[in-house]
């Protein structure tokens, strides 16, 4: 069965939000946090598990008497500094009562998008995990910027669980599953199960999130996408419930990964890299590179945007500018515009050797 998936992880990423840790005037509800760690600490004892956290903000919104989330990023970034400190404390109190030690990890997006960062990021994990500490993971808010922020915790999970090669993911929020319309509206039923995107065909999904809290239940889908894209069950419940989801009872929403796991090169290359640029192609291209798997060549791109260099990601664009792809350049921006529409064969006799290599190899290249 689907939720088995969980019961067995040897390696379990578990996400909480905000709204599932505070109370209603948004300040962090002690109570429902010892709630969850009683949960995860029963699972700790035979698995490794790693809790990426909401709730820093939230937490410093009562210190520092605010009503609500604040929308500037310098009073989110002061909210998060009193907070963290509130939060990790609380889990340590909370985990402490079990015997389980927990470590605090701080990232920003570029901890998982520069590739010494991610390889960094994966060990720091991994030695906490060996030594039986229980990581607790959250965005760093508070030197983030709106540049270099994941947005969401969702996302930050999901990518967590393929960094760290997890066995499942469990997003925890407010609602206690999937439904195929708004939960509070009569009649609308749980789906049990996501086997794929047909599954989810005419089903309407919110992209709001709480008060004390950026996501929705849109970020959450997408989470579990990016975690099914790497081989990873994901399940969605809320809360409250996680002590049956770790058991394996039918609850929640199970998304289930399909059978072909890409290269963890080309994970890490659609789901954790932010693109420098933009190359827009002919007709003939998009479908040299998309339907055949072709690598990309100078001749079918009519236009470059962006800076960026050799090696930097970029996304390749249909004439309309939808992206199509994503891939690693092997030229700047700089060097491109003189190359469009040329063959690799006369760019070579005219400048050299080192000009028949691809714009983008298909083996550095991801269809998105």
């Amino acid at each position: 069965m689907p939720r088995t998936a969980v019961v067995r992880a040897r390696r379990l990423v578990v996400k909480v939000g905000s709204s599932s840790l505070t109370n209603p005037d948004g300040g962090l509800d002690v109570a429902r946090l010892v709630a969850l760690v009683n949960a995860l600490a029963v699972k700790q004892a035979d698995a490794q598990v790693v809790l990426v956290s909401s709730g820093a903000i939230a937490a410093g919104m009562g210190p520092l008497g605010l009503a609500r989330r604040p929308r500037d990023l310098a009073t989110q970034q002061a909210a998060a500094s009193v907070g963290q400190g509130a939060l990790i404390a609380a889990y340590q109190q909370a985990f402490g009562a079990h015997g389980v030690t927990v470590g605090q990890v701080l990232l920003t997006i570029d901890d998982v998008t520069r590739r010494t960062h991610y390889l960094n990021a994966r060990r720091t994990l991994d030695r906490l995990l060996d030594l039986g500490v229980l990581p607790v993971v959250n965005e760093n808010d508070t030197v983030a910027t709106h540049e270099i922020r994941f947005g969401d915790n969702d996302r930050l999970a999901a990518l967590v669980a393929h960094l760290i090669q997890a066995d499942a993911l469990v997003l925890l929020s407010d609602v206690d599953a999937l439904y195929d319309g708004p939960p509070s509206r009569p009649g609308a039923r749980r789906i049990p199960i996501v086997r794929g995107a047909h599954d989810l065909a005419g089903v309407r999904i919110s992209g709001a999130g709480s008060h004390v809290g950026t996501g929705g239940m849109a970020t959450k889908v997408d989470a579990a996408a990016i975690a099914n894209s790497a081989g990873i069950p994901a399940l969605l419940t809320s809360a409250d419930r996680v002590a049956e989801a770790l058991q394996g009872k039918d609850v929640g929403t199970v998304f289930m990964p399909g059978p072909r796991r890409p290269p963890s090169r080309l994970l890490w290359l659609a789901h954790a890299t932010t693109p420098l640029g933009r190359l827009i192609l002919d007709d003939g291209a998009v479908h040299a590179v998309v339907t055949r798997r072709k690598s990309l060549l100078p001749a079918g791109i009519v236009a470059v945007q962006g800076s960026f260099i050799g090696g930097d990601p970029v996304d390749v664009c249909d004439p309309s500018g939808r992206p199509v792809a994503r891939g690693l350049v092997n030229y700047g921006a700089d060097e491109l515009p003189e190359l469009l529409g040329r063959s690799t064969r006369d760019l070579a006799r005219e400048l050299g050797p080192e000009y028949q290599r691809e714009v983008i190899h298909r083996a550095a290249r991801v269809i998105l």
